[in-house]
């Protein structure tokens, strides 16, 4: 019997030592933790990785209302194709092209003439006017017709000699940027003063020669030239020599 209770005895002493040992090491470990609080770490204050935030990051930004094109104008932008499109609107058409600068067809020359006049009832220098106008169909073959006049000293009989060439014909050019040599043939007629005995004061007539124009600006040139005149008065023909000076209107 004394030994039964002795046995209980010694169990129930090991039981409180075991349990107080295992109460004494919670406490211990509960004061010695020598970590820190979460809370007060610089852990806590990392942002983590957020697929929503990231995805909301690489939306559109917003558009200024003012700026946005309107829904009208953008309708009708992708309403219109390519193909039916406006073209370009064409550079004009030059008259056309010579020495690098477009030019004019008209040409209107304004100037004075000097002819000697030779035949076997008078002979005479006159001076006078001369005036041309000529069409150029391209930029070398042009259609003119000119008028020259001349009015010489006082000869026999108190007369004064009096001379007109008219004509028409044809006119080469070599049209350069600044000077335009050119060749020329005139047929038409001539009319001269003082009236003679038994002749006529109208006779045909020829006109052959060239000169050479300057062009001073788009408008303007200057002009010599020189002139073979052939006239048939008196029943008999003269050869005639005439030069003229003059200044060119180009339009």
């Amino acid at each position: 019997m004394k030994t039964l209770f002795a046995v209980a005895l010694l169990v129930l002493s090991g039981v409180s030592a075991a349990y107080a040992q295992e109460t004494a090491t919670i406490v211990s470990n509960s004061k010695e933790n020598a970590a820190p609080d979460f809370t007060a770490t610089s852990a806590a204050k990392v942002t983590l990785f957020d697929p929503l935030t990231a995805a909301d990051s690489f939306a559109p930004l917003p558009v200024n209302p003012s700026s946005a094109p309107e829904p009208a104008a953008l309708a009708t932008a992708s309403a219109v194709p390519i193909d039916s499109a406006d073209p370009a609107v064409p550079a004009a058409k030059p008259k056309f092209l010579y020495g690098g600068r477009d030019d004019y067809r008209w040409q209107l020359g304004l100037g004075i003439s000097w002819i000697r006049f030779r035949s076997s009832i008078f002979n005479a220098s006159a001076v006078g006017t001369n005036t041309s106008v000529a069409y150029f169909l391209n930029d070398w073959f042009a259609v003119e017709g000119t008028v020259s006049t001349g009015f010489a000293p006082q000869i026999f009989n108190k007369e004064h000699v009096k001379l007109v060439f008219y004509g028409g014909g044809a006119k080469i050019a070599w049209r350069q940027r600044r000077w335009e040599p050119w060749l020329h043939g005139i047929v038409g007629g001539m009319h001269e003063q003082p009236q003679t005995v038994g002749a006529s004061r109208n006779a045909f007539g020829i006109q052959v020669g060239g000169g050479a124009d300057y062009r001073v600006n788009p408008r303007f040139s200057g002009r010599l030239e020189a002139d073979y005149v052939r006239s048939q008065f008196f029943s008999q023909s003269q050869n005639n020599f005439q030069l003229a000076a003059s200044v060119v209107v180009h339009f």
